[in-house]
């Protein structure tokens, strides 16, 4: 009898314990996909350096309503700690390099733009509590109601006491300067700067870019100045222009860019960005510090968990392409 018990006992204990590993292996939450950074003592050295390889792979599945090329995706995702900064590796398919931005070309007779847009990455934090974004994500503060046009969606947050870090990673307007714009999210307004309503916010400092274009929007305003190298080949940097004064000079076909990185600084310049495009697809990685300093990031905590949601813009300008199910942080030793 005692014998039965204990075997009792055993199977049942058996059952639980297979139970709870199962759970392990499954996403935190029903709905949630979990990314784990692990501790490393030394930060990564760029995108090819071996210990990204000790860091879990993550396979975020995005998806979306906008019209995009190719079908829903995935984005592998690695995420690596020190003591003191926080990393980021992504990579995903893409079958266009996109980063004309809608350039200038001169059709022998006038100046048009360029079919085609750029190629972006996003992430957003929870600064504060954002209500249901840990379990909804995105669908919080970018998804509209299926029955809502499209040109009334508003990305932003429901209360002034939510708000959220947005790192903001773009093909043609940061990357030439190696960083992901750094913004913060809150309540749907008209900030200084911006063409619709929005939650968005730009982070203290310098950064973004400009249009090239004369006052008459006819024709661009800047080229490149002969007299510097540029430095980041494919771009036209504006502290790197010079204003035309002779259009003349141009033949059929000649290409000027359209959109014009400004150069980055303060905490609009906080989180630092590597890229690579080949073999059909991008490799951007991403990395700040834990903590900046800065009221308008959010403090990681390695004790805590955090929730975040990641989008992915194909040759795209709106508001958002392709988004994860809402996603869970937590770190490792």
């Amino acid at each position: 009898m005692r014998a039965r018990t204990v075997i009792s006992a055993i199977g049942g204990a058996t059952i639980i314990i297979s139970a709870w590993i199962l759970m392990l292996l499954q996403p935190a939450g029903a709905h949630t996909l979990l990314v784990t950074a692990r501790y490393v003592k030394m930060a990564p050295q760029g995108l090819d350096d071996p210990v990204w390889e000790t860091a879990q792979a993550a396979q975020l599945l995005v998806e979306g309503r906008e019209p995009v090329v190719g079908q829903n995706g995935t984005v592998i995702s690695r995420a690596l700690y020190t003591d003191d900064q926080l990393f980021f590796l992504f990579k995903w398919k893409d079958p266009t390099k996109s980063i004309t931005k809608q350039s200038w070309m001169f059709d022998g007779q006038k100046w048009v733009h360029l079919q085609g847009n750029e190629d972006r990455i996003a992430l957003l934090f929870e600064i504060t509590r954002i209500n249901k974004f840990g379990t909804r994500g995105c669908a919080i503060t970018c998804h509209s109601p299926a029955d809502v046009p499209r040109k009334g969606w508003k990305f932003a947050t429901k209360t002034n006491d939510e708000k959220g870090d947005l790192w903001h990673w773009k093909a043609a307007r940061s990357a030439p300067y190696d960083y992901a714009d750094d913004a913060w999210l809150t309540v749907a307004g008209n900030p200084t700067g911006s063409y619709r309503t929005t939650g968005r916010r730009k982070d203290a400092g310098a950064g973004g870019d400009v249009k090239n274009e004369t006052p008459d929007g006819t024709r661009p305003l800047f080229m490149q100045n002969p007299a510097i190298k540029p430095s980041v080949p494919g771009f036209l940097l504006l502290e790197e222009t010079v204003k035309i004064t002779n259009y003349s000079m141009f033949k059929t076909g000649d290409t000027i860019p359209y959109r014009l990185p400004l150069k980055p600084s303060g905490s609009r310049f906080d989180v630092k960005a590597i890229s690579r495009y080949e073999d059909g697809g991008w490799m951007v990685m991403l990395y700040r510090k834990l903590d900046t300093g800065h009221e308008d990031d959010v403090i990681f905590n390695p004790k805590k968990r955090y929730s975040f949601a990641v989008a992915v813009f194909d040759d795209s300008g709106s508001e958002h392409s392709k988004a994860t199910e809402p996603m869970t942080m937590l770190f490792s030793r």
